[in-house]
């Protein structure tokens, strides 16, 4: 189990290292919108194609609470998972730190998320929070759901997901969606400015969603009914009223 919890933590490490690397890069680098957006975007979509089926490609605390929740992951490994992510974006952080210049660091911020003039932080909380509720709907509908389409687009969708959201909520927020995002960048630039906003809207989107869709379409389905045909109901057949 403790060769298992490393090689899993290290595939979480390095796509939080990515995501940060590149998409904060992106940010430093002055690409604009659509830019900023494919880079996250890109960034997980390769990375949940590359290690998804290591460790499910979280690479986000928010993901990983989800999955917490609805007991799809033991308390002990999502601890781990979240140790490898914050450590990951962290390092991201310190490397976009060195490796440009300090006029440079100081306009950018690091790729610090923001809130916008334009939205209070309540707002700011509630677009968190239905960005990474689509982000999660996205994961769970594709690599937790066993009728989903993980094995045939790996991380595609959730890239797209990502990328999308970037588009409406950059502006707004910076769309983070991920506290480890948030926390890499943060910690290194000292930049803790309506902080909270991009740990609890997160954390509550994605479990809400994680929820939801846990309870619509992957409880174990009920026992068929018996009744003899007279009464509508489908006469099951030898054995299947044993299936929960």
């Amino acid at each position: 189990m403790e060769g298992d919890s490393l090689r899993r933590g290290t595939a979480e490490f390095v796509g939080a290292f990515a995501l940060v690397f590149i998409g904060a890069g992106a940010i430093m680098t002055g690409a604009d919108l659509v830019g900023v957006a494919l880079a996250h975007g890109l960034a997980i979509a390769v990375m949940a194609s590359a290690v998804g089926h290591i460790s499910g490609g979280h690479f986000n605390p928010a993901v990983t609470f989800g999955f917490l929740v609805t007991r799809r992951i033991n308390l002990a490994l999502a601890l781990v998972y979240w140790l490898a992510q914050f450590a990951g974006a962290t390092l991201a952080a310190l490397l976009l730190w060195w490796i440009y210049p300090d006029d440079v660091t100081e306009g950018a911020n690091l790729g610090v998320p923001a809130l916008s003039d334009r939205i209070g932080v309540g707002a700011g909380f509630f677009v968190e929070a239905v960005l990474t509720f689509f982000l999660v709907w996205v994961i769970f509908a594709t690599a937790a759901d066993p009728r989903g389409s993980f094995k045939s687009v790996a991380g595609l969708a959730i890239g797209l997901t990502i990328t999308l959201d970037v588009l409406m909520g950059g502006p707004l927020t910076g769309a983070a969606m991920n506290p480890a995002r948030a926390f890499g960048p943060q910690l290194v630039g000292n930049a803790w400015s309506d902080g909270w906003i991009w740990y609890l809207g997160p954390l509550l989107g994605g479990g809400a969603a994680a929820l939801l869709y846990e309870w619509l379409y992957l409880r174990p389905p009920r026992p068929v009914p018996v009744g003899p045909p007279e009464t509508g109901l489908e006469e099951p057949r030898p054995g299947d009223t044993a299936v929960s």
